[in-house]
């Protein structure tokens, strides 16, 4: 190695570092940075001739906990780095990618504009807030650029785009979470200099109103993917956008169009991925879409869609080459028929058409649909039997038939090929019009099942064999299924270690409560309306709901009732035969929300410590031999809304710190020896 080399060796180090001194690092992930060769660090890349370094990849693989913050977000800032951004990295005349995403810095440094050799550029969730610097526009190599961000700790703006101008190779730009309202209506005009642009991604940018319905000139037509999702854009849809024809994906979801869908969109012949999900709307879907011949994706949830779906469905079907695998028209006003057509789309893999008002049966040829994962077909108005096709349906993960007016039989012939079945639920409007009716006694289905929701469904009277066998299930509600006879112990304990959701109500299942385990993750707990009787057990310290009502429960509740379920938040326990006293532990669960010990035979004093709940909505316990006065403390909790202590052995005054529950709109104090008048 000469001088030179050296010198340059030497440089780029000392930079780095410089770079790396002036950050934060809770997790270490840059204290590797050690040694003569820096090419050898982590998230550094040279060039292999010269050993220039050509990349700075510090991206965080751990992102923001969108849907666990509770739990995650802790996890997430200890990985960040942080800090200022060093313009040592100036010296790396050949850095030509540079990746910072998913950190937590603040502002975006100007000197980035004067990386001169850039074309990759990633900034995205990375708590960059303020104004986006127009020295960006110097970068003019750059390809790719993402400032977006998922999170809310990083609130950045632009008052103009003008800079974009300046990036004749920008092919992807993603400005997602950037606020663009102030930004009138010249952002478009902005982008629209940019020819060789492939994608656009300008998700939740507050666009509203400011979106121009016409351009005089489009000159971003080798656009491949658009997304303006999440902008409650409240305009007609633009022209420009029906000139796009290259377009390959487009996302409009979370918008308020109002309007009925353009028959324009027809001439967006290429579009595979098409997401209108919540945009506001209405009337019929155009049969124009059945000739969209290579969309694959075809979203149209939660809009106000009315009509039938047999002429798109068909114009699907007519295609040569079908490419639709994903169809999701639920949360609309569709009533129809499903056409047998519907058996065409050969490449079809999710169909949800929940919350419709679809009508009739189901077609046989739905059998003919070999590459179904998901099928949801819930709350609507279907009806007849359900086709032994469906045993034909071998690639299938989750399927809901739940909430429909089913009737006649179902068989093993319905389950037999459904081998990866996950997740099956089923239910009628009305009392068990529908019956298991397994051949086989001893009959095993090939899958195993994680969730399984039957109510309204003839099962019984025995638990049969069929369900003893699903022991991997973290959610079972087996609701009005005409189960007389006990469960089988095992199963219990084979299920216990990981349900979540456990519902048996409404059976006349007898006997004791038939746990001998322990279920650490139990969250809802609803047994009601069966035959229990005996003390009631403990099956869960994570519950936050409980339900026992209509058994036959009988000795008193325990006395560390309140230690033992820390996180409950409804109890309902009404119309059985506890004995005892209500246990002022019970006063310790600071979530409780509901109350209902209504119709037992308890008897004592009402815990006095009400002052610890801080979310309490209803108190019932009417019908039982309470006595003692009201407490004092019963008027602290200004979330109460009802209030039922009718028919027990109560007296003294009614306290007048009634009057302080603001919300109370139903009060029963009758049947007891109360004296005095209720505070208005």
């Amino acid at each position: 190695m000469d001088f030179q080399e050296v010198r340059n060796a030497l440089r780029k180090r000392q930079a780095l570092l410089s770079f790396k001194h002036h950050l934060t690092d809770p997790s270490g992930k840059i204290s590797s940075w050690v040694g003569h060769d820096c090419c050898r660090w982590i998230g550094i890349s040279c060039k292999n001739l010269t050993s220039h370094v050509a990349r700075v990849d510090l991206r965080n693989t751990i992102t923001y906990p969108l849907f666990d913050e509770k739990t995650g977000l802790l996890t997430y800032r200890r990985s960040c780095l942080a800090g200022k951004l060093n313009p040592s990295l100036l010296t790396l005349k050949h850095l030509y990618y540079l990746d910072l995403g998913w950190n937590c810095f603040e502002e975006i440094p100007k000197f980035i504009g004067k990386l001169k050799s850039l074309r990759y550029l990633n900034l995205s969730s990375a708590s960059f807030g303020g104004e986006i610097p127009s020295s960006l526009g110097n970068l003019s190599n750059l390809n790719h650029l993402d400032l977006s961000c998922e999170h809310p700790s990083c609130p950045s703006y632009s008052k103009n785009l003008n800079w974009l101008s300046h990036l004749p190779s920008l092919k992807y730009l993603d400005l997602g979470g950037a606020n663009l309202s102030n930004n009138a209506l010249n952002w478009l005009h902005d982008v629209n200099m940019l020819p060789s642009l492939l994608e656009l991604h300008l998700s939740a940018c507050s666009i509203k109103e400011n979106l121009p319905i016409s351009l005089e000139t489009v000159n971003f037509t080798s656009l491949l993917v658009l997304d303006m999702s999440g902008n409650h854009i409240s305009s007609s849809f633009p022209s420009w956008l029906f000139n796009l024809s290259s377009l390959r994906k487009l996302d409009l979801s979370r918008n308020s169009f109002n309007t009925p869908i353009p028959l324009e969109f027809a001439s967006l012949k290429s579009l595979e991925d098409l997401d209108l999900f919540d945009a506001g709307l209405q009337g019929q879907i155009p049969k124009l879409f059945g000739s969209l011949c290579r969309l694959k994706k075809f979203h149209l949830r939660l809009n106000y869609l009315e009509g039938g779906v047999k002429e798109v469905l068909n114009g699907f079907s007519d295609c040569k080459n079908a490419s639709l695998e994903s169809l999701d028209l639920s949360v609309n006003m569709l009533e129809s028929e499903l056409p047998s057509s519907l058996g065409m789309l050969k490449n079809l893999q999710h169909l949800d058409l929940y919350q419709n008002y679809f009508w009739g049966s189901i077609p046989e040829s739905i059998g003919n649909l070999s590459t179904l994962k998901t099928l949801d077909l819930s709350l609507n108005r279907m009806n007849g039997s359900i086709p032994a096709s469906f045993g034909q349906l071998s690639q299938l993960v989750d399927l809901d038939l739940s909430y429909n007016s089913w009737e006649g039989t179902l068989t093993e012939a319905h389950l037999i090929n459904l081998t990866r079945l996950e997740s099956f639920a089923l239910s009628t409007d009305r009392p068990m019009p529908l019956i298991f009716s397994v051949t086989n006694y001893k009959w095993v289905p090939p899958f195993k099942l994680h969730k399984i929701e039957i109510c309204n469904c003839q099962i019984g009277p025995a638990f049969p064999i069929w369900l003893q066998s699903q022991t991997q299930l973290s959610y079972v509600i087996l609701s009005h299924t005409g189960i007389l006879d006990s469960i089988s112990q095992e199963w219990f304990l084979k299920i216990s270690s990981q349900v979540e959701v456990l519902d048996l109500s409404y059976n006349q299942i007898p006997g004791k409560l038939p746990f001998q385990s322990k279920f650490p993750k139990l969250i809802i707990i609803n047994l009601s309306n069966n035959q229990f009787d005996g003390p009631l057990q403990l099956l869960s310290t994570n519950a936050s709901v409980d339900s026992l009502h209509d058994s036959s429960l009988s000795q008193p509740i325990p006395l560390d009732f309140g230690e033992l379920l820390p996180k409950l938040q409804s109890l309902y326990l009404f119309n059985n035969n506890l004995k005892g006293t209500i246990p002022p532990s019970i006063c310790s669960i600071k979530g409780m929300y509901i109350l209902s010990l209504r119709n037992n035979k308890l008897s004592g004093e009402f815990p006095q410590a009400w002052s610890l709940w801080k979310e309490i909505n209803a108190v019932d316990v009417a019908y039982n031999n309470l006595s003692g006065n009201i407490p004092s403390s019963m008027g602290i909790p200004r979330t109460l809304v009802v209030l039922k202590m009718n028919n027990n052995n109560f007296g003294g005054e009614i306290p007048s710190s009634l009057h302080n529950c603001s919300k109370l709109s139903r009060l029963d104090l009758g049947g007891n020896k109360f004296t005095g008048t209720l505070p208005l």
